[in-house]
């Protein structure tokens, strides 16, 4: 049994997303798989902007952060739900990892982001990254270069260890058929914790 925590990166705290719906399937195949999930819905969240490299160092978090770093630390595996936006991830979730990331979380006897002892280490990581251009135009011309971001300049920084990655292209032309065999996929992929 894997404990999952899948962080919901869609802007829109409606739903009613194709994402949405990607994030619900991976969370109830996992259940039923007998894993434990935790859904934390960053639109839902009250994320204030960092401004100042005091306030990212400062250790005055908000409660909606402080419960979801709980989260994020109880999980072995995190599954990272977003749409690109002009190349990488909304303003909102970019938001949300500086908050929830701050050094005192990331870093055990640190002073700053770059010393002391991983407190994350271990842990794996799917991103699964939507978009209306087509999935290997922004893979295999562009290089994901938002996708690495995330997984290198965040995950692996902090000792989260990218092991999956789904680009889903042509979500504003895809067809009923196309979006069930997307939604079999993430249940596939939830039921494996991977």
């Amino acid at each position: 049994m894997t404990r999952i925590t899948i962080i919901q990166g869609h802007p829109d705290p409606v739903g009613g997303h194709l994402l949405h719906a990607l994030a619900g399937a991976y969370a109830m195949a996992a259940q039923a798989a007998g894993h434990e999930v935790r859904v934390l819905e960053v639109a839902r969240l009250r994320v204030p902007p960092l401004l100042t490299a005091e306030d990212f160092a400062s250790e005055a978090i908000a409660p909606d952060i402080r419960a979801a770093q709980e989260s994020l630390a109880w999980a072995q595996h995190w599954v990272v739900f977003y749409p690109l936006w002009l190349g990488c991830m909304p303003a909102g979730l970019k938001a949300f990892w500086e908050q929830a990331l701050r050094p005192g979380f990331v870093r055990e006897g640190g002073q700053d982001i770059t010393t002391g002892r991983l407190r994350l280490k271990g842990r794996t990581a799917h991103v699964v990254v939507s978009m209306g251009m087509p999935g290997f135009i922004y893979r295999w011309f562009y290089g994901a270069p938002g996708v690495k971001a995330l997984e290198r300049n965040i995950l692996g920084f902090i000792g989260v260890k990218p092991r999956r990655r789904t680009i889903i292209g042509g979500v504003g032309q895809m067809t009923a058929e196309r979006a069930k065999a997307w939604l079999a996929r993430m249940e596939a992929a939830g039921r494996a914790a991977g």
